[in-house]
């Protein structure tokens, strides 16, 4: 099985179980919150960083040519940079962050940008800024989320994402191409950064269920205790 099934394979399965337990979001009521403690540290990966060959068959001064690609961004101390960490299922809390504008995803020179995002559910505009066509795939595991052909440039198309759980998202077109879209149902999330470190505040106290994943291995799901005014460290170890 290529990287690309195994991750396909892997990630479809649990994006099913995940839309499986909350199938659309649920109500989530945001206020005050008091004593909230937070959610902080570092998600690694030990093990090999494989690379993928890109071969571009087509719109090659538009994609570039054949290049090397790294299958998870791993620091020189196996910090993993763009894995989603959330909490599932919280009730109430905090406010989401307020939006500078609706979350968006962009084709531009035959990649996807952002590569990696978290969103509330809702609209998810997808846009075109190349100047070849474009057929953007979304899907929840092996079901479609949406599917749309966009041959001119600067065309936007919306996308309505009313379930939580993993989108990946391809392109019929350019079959290389690949993102991630992990919509929530609350505003307790975070992508690590470079150093695969990460920060959740303002929980409110309380035991929650947490999942770290990225595309590469295999998804993390691990209780954590939230206590009042504290932080809770931790060190999260993702594996193929």
């Amino acid at each position: 099985m290529s990287r690309r099934e195994g991750s396909i394979a892997a990630s479809a399965a649990f994006a099913l179980t995940i839309a499986t337990l909350a199938p659309p979001a649920l109500a989530y009521e945001a206020g005050p919150v008091t004593g909230g403690g937070s959610i902080e540290g570092k998600v690694v990966y030990n093990g090999p960083v494989q690379t993928r060959k890109i071969i571009p068959n087509k719109d090659v001064e538009v994609c570039g040519g054949m290049r090397e690609e790294a299958l998870i961004e791993v620091s020189s101390d196996k910090g993993v940079h763009n894995a989603a960490v959330y909490l599932v299922g919280v009730a109430k809390g905090k406010a989401w962050p307020p939006a500078v504008k609706p979350p968006e995803l962009d084709n531009i020179k035959c990649e996807f940008v952002p590569h990696v995002q978290v969103m509330p559910a809702g609209t998810l505009d997808v846009v075109n800024k190349d100047p070849v066509l474009h057929n953007t795939h979304g899907y929840y595991g092996n079901r479609t989320a949406f599917n749309m052909a966009q041959p001119n440039q600067g065309q936007s198309i919306p996308a309505e994402l009313t379930r939580t759980g993993t989108v990946r998202v391809d392109c019929d077109a350019h079959g290389w191409m690949e993102a991630w879209v992990y919509v929530v149902d609350n505003p307790y999330f975070a992508l690590t950064d470079a150093d695969g470190k990460f920060s959740i505040t303002d929980v409110p106290p309380g035991t929650y269920k947490l999942i770290a994943i990225q595309s590469f291995t295999a998804p993390v799901e691990q209780s954590v205790t939230v206590a009042s005014g504290k932080p809770t460290t931790l060190s999260i170890e993702l594996k193929k």
